[in-house]
């Protein structure tokens, strides 16, 4: 018999901290201009967290908000992932933290670690859960403090990311977006091409590792940038094909938000106008795991989705990893 079970999303959240750091507050900070990091990155502002906030903060108020939506008690909640590369503590997780603060006395935590793409990877478990009937409703959060671990010194990096949250449910009940499907992959031979080298049991911390700047993050910016459309573009033509459509099809294209360049690169290989790309780049910067989230429930929000139209979610991060999933208004 086969399952009737659809997974959806039935309720999103979002949060950003209320601290602005401009292009003009960078150009004290190190040498770049205004110009140079808009015309190579399309980014003017990010959001940084406040000092005593930190990533389980920003995911509980997006997880609040999710809930809310969604109209679900948190005590109903059965199963919380949360995609972050920023946690609170290597050990214990950061979903146990939210799980704790929010009430919800009856789920299982975890936490998933797929750095930018780790949004598409928890809707992937999440569908799964629901579907095989596991679960009936599962939170997903992602949430980044990425200004713990980006080197201000660095111009090729601190212009480039932000902290935020995101959150949505997913559930078997309900009304919402229905997950077609979700396309993933990973490439372990670039493994070295964004990294943090230090904190894990390769390279603990030490004064010398300190001394060394092993604790920030490391990217091969042009190295990224050729893999990133490459794959966002690959998984994005198999998650349209898997649910039966074609490119024309799709209503509105929201990719993880790294590179205005990267974007439009991929707005360009689908022939999607760039009116019909949700783009938050400008406000947020990149935000890891939370920036596909961040932008879903802004397009939620603020534009009218009718029934019936498809969604696309793309998305790239260190690993490597990458996916894409197609949604459909119900």
């Amino acid at each position: 018999m086969q399952n009737s079970r659809k997974a959806k999303i039935i309720g999103t959240g979002s949060y950003v901290p209320s601290r602005v750091l401009t292009n003009q507050d960078l150009e004290k900070m190190v040498e770049t201009s205004d110009e140079w990091i808009v015309t190579r990155t399309g980014m003017k502002e990010r959001r940084l967290a406040a000092e005593g906030e930190f990533t389980s903060d920003m995911g509980l108020a997006a997880a609040v908000e999710a809930l809310k939506s969604a109209n679900l008690p948190a005590e109903d909640v059965e199963c919380i992932l949360v995609a972050t590369l920023t946690p609170d503590y290597v050990f214990p997780s950061t979903a146990c933290l939210i799980q704790q603060r929010l009430g919800a006395k009856c789920a299982a935590a975890v936490d998933v670690q797929a750095a930018c793409s780790g949004y598409l990877y928890t809707l992937a478990m999440a569908k799964a859960f629901v579907e095989a009937g596991i679960y009936k409703n599962v939170l997903i959060i992602a949430a980044e403090k990425l200004s713990s671990i980006v080197d201000y010194t660095d111009r090729n990096t601190c212009v480039l990311f932000g902290d935020g949250a995101s959150a949505c449910v997913v559930a078997s009940d309900g009304k919402g977006l229905v997950i077609q499907n979700v396309t993933l992959g990973s490439d372990g031979e670039q493994s070295q091409l964004l990294i943090l080298p230090g904190g894990g049991s390769r390279q603990p911390a030490t004064s010398e590792s300190v001394a060394n700047k092993l604790h920030y993050l490391r990217m091969e910016g042009k190295e990224v940038f050729k893999h990133a459309v490459r794959r966002m573009e690959s998984a994005s033509k198999e998650s349209i094909e898997k649910a039966g459509l074609k490119e024309e099809d799709i209503s509105w294209l929201i990719p993880h938000q790294a590179n205005m360049r990267i974007i439009e690169a991929l707005a360009k290989r689908f022939q999607v106008p760039m009116e019909k790309v949700y783009v938050t780049i400008h406000k947020y910067g990149n935000t890891s795991a939370s920036s596909l989230g961040i932008a879903l429930d802004e397009l939620l929000k603020e534009q009218k989705v009718n029934s019936k139209e498809h969604l696309l979610l793309t998305a790239f991060g260190a690993g490597l990893t990458w996916g894409a999933a197609v949604l459909t208004h119900e």
